[in-house]
C-alpha cells in the first residue's frame, strides 16, 4: 500500500512493451489478483452491495467502450479504467481493516506531502517545475502545463498532470490529517495539518480551495455542536433551505450563484456552465453507452474538449447506467457508514473525517474531472472507510456494550473476534 501511495506522487510514465505505465499502475497490476482473492475469501470483511455495484460500473464502462469503439481499441483503456478503479478500491478494502491501519495510511500520505513541499514552494514562487525536471532525467514524466500566474504567484502542478489535480489530492487530505494526527503531539498535529492545507492553496485553483473551505466549515460545525446529536440533520435542513432561498429568491440559479461568488475567474466558471449545457445534451443523445472516449458535440467557439465535471463526464462517456451504478454504490457505502452505531471515540472521529472527505470529493467533482492518479486516489479513499462497517461496538468499564445497556441486560463477557493471521 505504501508503494501505491508513493507511486501516486511519482510522475513517471514508464514504457513497458506496448504500454506506457505510471508507477502506481504497476503496483495495482501486481496487487490486483491477490487483493481480489482476499476480497472473495472474505478477508476484507464480507462482500457488500457497494463492492458489487462498483465492480458492475467498471464492467459496464469496459463494455460500453467496446460497443462504441470496437473490442480491440477498447481493451487497453477499458482494462486500465478497471484496474485504476477497482484495483485501488480493493487495495484499501484489503489492507485498511483497523483504526491503526487507517491512521498509518493517513499519516504516511501526509508525510509524503511534507516531502513535496520544498519543491512545490519553489514552483509557486518561480514557475519552474523542479520535480518534473529532475525526475524527467530518469523516465519520461507527465506533460508540463504552463498557465498564467494568479495574484503574482504560479499555480503549482507538482508531480500531477495539472495544478487542479495537485490541489484536489492535497485538499482531500486536510480533514483526515486534522483528525488522525490529533493523537500525536500537538506540534506534529499542527505542523502536518498546516502543511496539507497550505499545499492545497499552492495550486491556486478555486475548486480545491473551495473543497478545503468546506472541510474547515464542517469541522467547525461538528466542534461547536458536538453535544447536539442532531447536528448533521440540522445542517441538511439548512442546506436545503439555502438552496430553496437561492432558487426562488435570486435571479440566478444555485449553480450560477456558486460560479459568480466562489471562483477565482468568473469567465472559467461561466465556461463550465456551457460545458454543463452541451454535456447534458450529449447524454440525452447517447443515454445507454455514452460516447466513450470520443469527442462531444459543442459550438466551434468552445475550442477545448475538457469537461470540468467528474459526474457529468461519467454520464457522457459511460451513459446513464454507468453514472447511476457509480453514484448509488458510493451513496450506499457512505450512508451505511453514517448509520453505523456504537462506535468508540476514535473510530467515530475517523468516521466523521472520512465522510467529510467524501463530501468534499462530491462537491469538488462538480467542477473538476478526476483522472489518472486522482481517479485512483478517489477510489482508494472511498474504500479506505469500509472497515468502519466491520468495527465492533465499544464497551464501557463494566464490560457491557452500548446495546447491552440499552436493552437493560446483565453484564456479560464479549467474545473477541479471532486474530487474523
Amino acid at each position: 500500500m505504501k508503494l501505491f501511495l508513493v507511486g501516486l506522487i511519482l510522475p513517471w510514465i514508464i514504457p513497458l512493451g506496448s504500454l506506457n505505465l505510471s508507477a502506481y499502475r504497476i503496483v495495482l497490476l501486481v496487487a490486483f489478483v491477490p487483493c481480489s482473492v482476499l476480497w472473495m475469501q472474505g478477508r476484507a470483511g464480507r462482500i457488500r452491495l457497494p463492492d458489487l455495484g462498483l465492480m458492475l460500473f467498471s464492467l459496464w464502462a469496459a463494455v460500453g467502450l467496446a460497443v462504441v469503439h470496437g473490442v480491440g481499441p477498447a481493451i487497453q483503456p477499458g482494462g486500465m479504467l478497471f484496474i485504476e478503479g477497482m484495483g485501488s478500491y480493493l487495495m484499501a478494502r484489503c489492507f485498511i481493516r483497523t483504526p491503526d491501519d487507517f491512521r498509518s495510511m493517513v499519516m504516511f500520505a501526509a508525510k509524503l506531502l511534507v516531502c513535496l513541499l520544498p519543491f512545490c514552494l519553489y514552483e509557486w514562487l518561480t514557475g519552474h517545475k523542479p520535480l518534473l525536471t529532475i525526475l524527467g532525467t530518469i523516465f519520461p514524466t507527465v506533460e508540463i502545463t504552463r498557465m498564467y500566474p494568479r495574484m503574482g504567484l504560479w499555480r503549482v502542478q507538482g508531480p500531477f498532470s495539472h495544478s487542479i489535480l495537485y490541489g484536489v489530492f492535497c485538499a482531500s487530505m486536510f480533514v483526515l490529517t486534522s483528525r488522525v494526527s490529533s493523537r500525536s503531539s500537538g506540534f506534529t498535529a499542527v505542523f502536518l495539518t498546516s502543511v496539507v492545507g497550505s499545499s492545497a492553496v499552492l495550486s491556486m485553483s478555486s475548486a480545491p480551495i473551495a473543497g478545503l473551505t468546506l472541510q474547515i466549515a464542517l469541522l467547525i460545525w461538528d466542534r461547536l455542536l458536538r453535544g447536539f446529536p442532531g447536528r448533521w440533520k440540522l445542517l441538511w435542513a439548512l442546506a436545503i433551505l439555502g438552496f430553496v432561498a437561492i432558487e426562488f429568491g435570486s435571479n440566478q440559479t444555485p449553480a450560477q450563484f456558486y460560479v459568480s461568488h466562489f471562483t477565482f475567474e468568473q469567465q472559467t466558471g461561466w465556461y463550465r456552465m456551457w460545458i454543463w449545457e452541451y454535456g447534458t445534451a450529449s447524454v440525452e443523445k447517447h443515454p445507454i453507452f455514452g460516447i466513450g472516449l470520443g469527442d462531444w458535440a459543442r459550438p466551434a467557439w468552445m475550442v477545448s474538449d475538457s469537461i470540468d465535471n467528474f459526474w457529468l463526464i461519467l454520464a457522457m462517456r459511460h451513459g446513464i447506467p454507468g453514472v447511476t451504478l457509480m453514484v448509488l454504490s458510493w451513496l450506499g457505502l457512505w450512508f451505511a457508514i453514517a448509520r453505523k452505531k456504537d462506535l468508540g471515540p476514535d473510530v467515530a472521529s475517523y468516521r466523521t473525517a472520512y465522510l467529510i472527505c467524501m463530501a468534499s470529493f462530491v462537491f469538488v467533482g462538480s467542477t473538476v474531472h478526476f483522472w489518472s492518479a486522482t481517479y485512483a486516489w478517489f477510489f482508494f479513499l472511498g474504500g479506505a472507510g469500509a472497515w468502519i462497517l466491520d468495527s465492533p461496538g465499544h464497551e464501557n468499564p463494566s464490560g457491557r456494550t452500548v446495546n447491552d445497556r440499552a436493552a437493560g441486560g446483565a453484564p456479560m463477557r464479549v467474545r473477541r473476534p479471532a486474530t487474523r493471521p
